[in-house]
């Protein structure tokens, strides 16, 4: 089958074996990926992120083709969206509690971009950052897909006000088009003011950070007192200054979370938990992002060119 897959040079298209399904997993032909920045790293199988020769692409929509003895909810001809591995292919399998069924009405495109965004922002906001209704809420790096999916998440749980930040005027001017009450430029050295004014003086009370980098220690200033920052990506920098007494002073919870040390189980966990908390709220069309483009597999080395580029506003997926 034709997929992209990982090389020492980056994405290639090459002819790989089908996957085989164990019991525990559904075989899909796959109509569509999403792409995320990680598949970026994964194409050079660095930082601890993919296989070398690998099929890249951590969500997908298509048909069930088979399903293994232990995936019973699952039957061929299925319209499922996936999350895993391997969803730049023609074919692609996952586990059984990693596979949802196609909310009806969306095309495999629209389905195939919302996994990853959906599962790891109601986790960040959700499970590990334990918003409560009323609570202020900041999404540092919000023009991104995740970063969208997680403005509408904590408008959706009664978040208020909600906060996102970008630093492209134009992709910032659309926050509020998904519930963004402020919209904030961490390039203006007062930003950490604008979110203590949008709090009343308090600070904000939870940040799902995407960015981290040099803005962690401002951030923690215009962090509430016993506030929460929950760390989802580091675009602005693995490594930084880190004041350690404002920390305390702030008793600030900082939550590092990630994929790639989770078990099958906790996956599996943060898919139910997502699932039961947001599903409805997703076929109802509440929860939904944009697609900026969409490629062929075949032009599945533009689509990360494109993505790369940093132009894009909201998600870009592959169709077959």
């Amino acid at each position: 089958m034709k997929a992209g897959v990982s090389s020492p040079n980056g994405l290639e298209l090459r002819d790989i074996p089908q996957p085989e399904p164990k019991p525990n997993e559904v075989l899909v032909r796959v109509k569509a990926c999403g792409l995320n920045r990680a598949d970026l790293s994964a194409a050079r199988a660095s930082l601890g992120h993919g296989v070398m020769g690998a099929a890249l692409g951590l969500e997908w929509a298509g048909e069930v083709v088979s399903a293994g003895a232990e995936a019973k909810a699952f039957k061929p001809g299925d319209r499922v969206v996936c999350s895993g591995s391997g969803g730049y292919a023609e074919y692609a399998v996952a586990d059984h509690g990693r596979t949802l069924p196609l909310p009806a009405g969306f095309s495999f495109e629209q389905a195939a971009v919302l996994p990853v965004a959906l599962n790891t922002l109601h986790n960040a906001l959700v499970t590990q950052g334990r918003l409560k209704a009323g609570e202020s809420v900041l999404i540092q790096g919000a023009s991104s897909g995740v970063g969208l999916m997680g403005l509408q998440i904590a408008k959706l749980k009664g978040a208020k006000p909600v906060m996102g930040s970008a630093t492209n005027d134009g992709r910032r001017a659309r926050l509020k088009e998904f519930g963004a009450d402020v919209a904030i430029d961490t390039r203006n050295e007062k930003w950490a003011d604008q979110m203590l004014e949008a709090t009343g003086g308090k600070g904000v009370d939870l940040t799902v950070d995407m960015v981290s980098g040099a803005l962690v220690t401002p951030l923690m200033k215009a962090t509430a007192v016993l506030g929460r920052i929950v760390n989802v990506g580091r675009l602005g920098g693995q490594k930084a200054e880190f004041d350690f007494d404002l920390h305390a002073a702030k008793r600030i919870d900082y939550i590092g979370v990630t994929f790639r040390t989770r078990s099958l189980e906790e996956i599996r966990e943060i898919v139910r938990l997502m699932k039961a908390d947001l599903w409805d709220a997703v076929i109802a069309g509440k929860l939904k992002l944009p697609i900026d483009r969409t490629f062929k597999l075949d032009e599945a080395i533009a689509a990360q060119a494109h993505m790369k580029a940093n132009q894009h506003f909201g998600k870009i997926a592959l169709v077959m």
